[in-house]
């Protein structure tokens, strides 16, 4: 039976049919708040009510531009907040992970960026990221921090699970604008932190939410870092449901710092279309040249731009009315002497000043409106998705791997080793977008993206045919799975298009999977411990876990970059991970030995790390100690 067709059994609730004449009244009063459970759930604001019934000034709290909400104050502590967690390596599912230059994150963005934080502070030249628009169904996202600061401290370091938590941002659950935007400040808070100088974040959003996180980001960012509002014609085919057809989204760019960010910005490839305007009517010997306006507005113009301009046919012009000429009179003479004023062929036309494609910077100004023709629109992202899947559709609405790749063009350079950042990976439109990049222009930047292992509902047919994709493949039935498997094809096809032209492209990526710490949880106080439970105490690194999860969280809590080569040898019968060469040297094997530790000091690491249960007992330990103090002084010596 349908619900509208069941008893209510309870009588109407006319607190809330008065809020909603309320609203129709004055829907600037409508707003949030919480009910004593912490629940959200729609009110009026009685202040601006009064006011709207009012015809002078009310007195009530003190004003000030800024954007509120129930939950900013938890935002703030999930950012703030430590955790206990750590990075995973999964083999199995990466590509080249020894070698690779891609990190590929599995697990709730909010934690990832926590766990980026140390390695990657200031080192990020581009943010892009795509996240869940607040459409009421497709919201999973719930960092559940409605409790005080030493109650979530203690909940993030000590607890055991590792599920993510998910919940639908429907108006039965009360949460509108508020969970959406407590979820966002966090994570751009967070986000801004990784950014280079030069670096910037571009953020695809709709209508539904664009003036919001315009206010949060100029908090975090800064108003004066608001660089542009990109309008991007997402759809070319006209839709009929609604009063107007929606066919764009704004790709929204906060720099760093917007002066740095206009400095360094790049021009776009000049295409075919902008160099077919170049000519060379009068045979210049300097080669082609297009011609600009000769006068300027007259606004900030010196008495020296206001004069008779002489032309080669002894014509006097005068600039139009409120224009001046863009030189002075002794600069303009200097310029036609030298052939750089065109009058037109037969000399009577409106001066113009020539410039020289060889002589100008090449390349085109990034304008604000970015047309489906110029950089793709969801329809080419569903094809280019689709080639990769035998023409299966696996993603409603995927952005073209095109315009990403326009982001690229304007933020990177291919000499530089650039980092590009995606924490809403979604289809990993991004990774794909760097790997075309890099094979056509021959760079070098390099990519991290997270994803959250979100369960397929198979609610609609492109989940459908997303997690038949994951069991063929034998995995779970998880975006990040098929997210991993489209950069796996998209690698390997872009490869094999490009394998004279680029042969050592990198199209490989590490699988790192968030998780709790390595380390065990220790419940009980000194005084508590049972006799037979001393021997679960000799040892503080969990059962479960490998040496190469010891590696991983040994470079996260040392802030040591998660790309760098990996190899392994064999000394004294142990196993040891040397991490970019001599950077770092790790064993956690049992029962070290001299032997071992002397050819370890004899390779002078910068850093040395081992498992504290690794030494047997603390002559062992201080030996150790006093070995690299002698061989190699300059090692930095930790144990885990």
């Amino acid at each position: 039976m349908k619900d509208e067709m069941k008893l209510k059994m309870h009588t109407p609730d006319l607190t809330a049919q008065n809020i909603e004449k309320l609203a129709a009244l004055f829907p600037n009063c409508l707003t949030e708040t919480t009910d004593a459970t912490g629940k959200l759930k729609r009110g009026i604001d009685f202040d601006q009510l009064r006011q709207e019934l009012s015809d002078h000034v009310v007195e009530g709290p003190r004003e000030r531009y800024h954007l509120d909400w129930p939950g900013k104050r938890e935002a703030l502590l999930a950012a703030n907040a430590p955790i206990a967690k750590t990075l995973r390596p999964c083999r199995e599912e990466s590509v080249d992970f020894d070698t690779t230059k891609n990190l590929f994150i599995e697990g709730d963005n909010l934690d990832a960026l926590k766990l980026l934080q140390e390695t990657y502070l200031g080192k990020v030249k581009l943010i892009y990221i795509d996240p869940p628009y607040n459409t009421g169904n497709d919201f999973i996202y719930d960092d559940d921090f409605a409790e005080n600061t030493e109650a979530y401290k203690q909940r993030s370091n000590q607890r055991d699970e590792s599920g993510n938590r998910m919940v639908a941002n429907t108006e039965s659950n009360g949460r509108f604008h508020s969970d959406w935007l407590t979820m966002m400040y966090a994570r751009l808070k967070l986000a801004r932190n990784l950014l280079r100088e030069d670096g910037a974040i571009f953020i695809s959003i709709d209508d539904g939410e664009a003036r919001n996180i315009r206010v949060i980001c100029d908090e975090i960012f800064g108003e004066e870092n608001f660089v542009v509002p990109v309008i991007w014609q997402k759809r070319i085919t006209p839709e009929n449901r609604r009063a107007f057809s929606f066919e764009h989204d704004y790709i929204l760019c906060y720099a760093r710092s917007a002066e740095v960010f206009r400095e360094t910005r790049r021009l776009l490839p000049l295409t075919d279309e902008a160099r077919a305007r170049y000519r060379n009517p009068d045979n210049d010997p300097r080669g082609d040249w297009l011609s600009v306006p000769a006068i300027a507005q007259a606004g900030h113009a010196t008495k020296s731009q206001f004069y008779k301009l002489e032309s080669p046919n002894g014509r006097l012009l005068d600039p139009p009315a409120g224009c001046c000429w863009r030189y002075s009179e002794a600069r303009m003479k200097q310029e036609i002497a030298s052939n750089s004023i065109w009058f037109g062929a037969d000399g009577n036309g409106v001066p113009r000043i020539k410039r020289f494609l060889n002589e100008t910077r090449q390349g085109l100004t990034p304008s604000t409106i970015w047309t489906a023709d110029d950089v793709g629109s969801n329809e080419q992202g569903k094809r280019d998705l689709s080639s990769l899947f035998g023409g299966e559709v696996l993603f409603d609405s995927p952005k073209p791997p095109s315009l990403i790749q326009r982001i690229l063009d304007i933020t990177t350079e291919a000499s530089e080793t650039a980092i590009v950042v995606d924490f809403f990976a979604g289809s990993g439109t991004s990774a794909h977008a760097v790997f075309a990049q890099n094979s056509r222009d021959g760079g070098n930047r390099q990519w991290i993206l997270v994803q959250l292992p979100q369960p397929l509902s198979e609610e609609t047919s492109e989940e459908t045919k997303a997690a038949e994709l994951c069991r063929s493949l034998g995995a779970p039935s998880t975006l990040s799975e098929v997210t991993k498997e489209r950069i796996r094809r998209a690698g390997t096809k872009i490869k094999a298009e490009n394998a004279t032209t680029a042969p050592n492209l990198d199209i490989g990526f590490r699988v790192l999977k968030i998780d709790t710490s390595n380390m065990k949880d220790v419940y009980y106080a000194p005084d508590e411990v049972k006799q037979d439970q001393l021997e679960l105490l000799t040892d503080n690194i969990k059962e479960d876990r490998t040496p190469e999860d010891l590696l991983f969280q040994v470079l996260v809590d040392w802030g040591v970059d998660l790309a760098l080569p990996i190899t392994q040898e064999t000394i004294a019968k142990k196993k040891v991970f040397f991490v970019d060469g001599n950077a770092l040297a790790a064993c956690f094997d049992p029962n070290i030995t001299e032997e071992l530790v002397k050819e370890l000091a004899e390779k002078k690491p910068l850093r040395a790390v081992f498992r504290d249960s690794s030494y047997g007992s603390d002559s062992v330990k201080i030996n150790v100690e006093q070995i690299f103090k002698l061989l190699s002084p300059g090692t930095e010596l930790k144990s885990l």
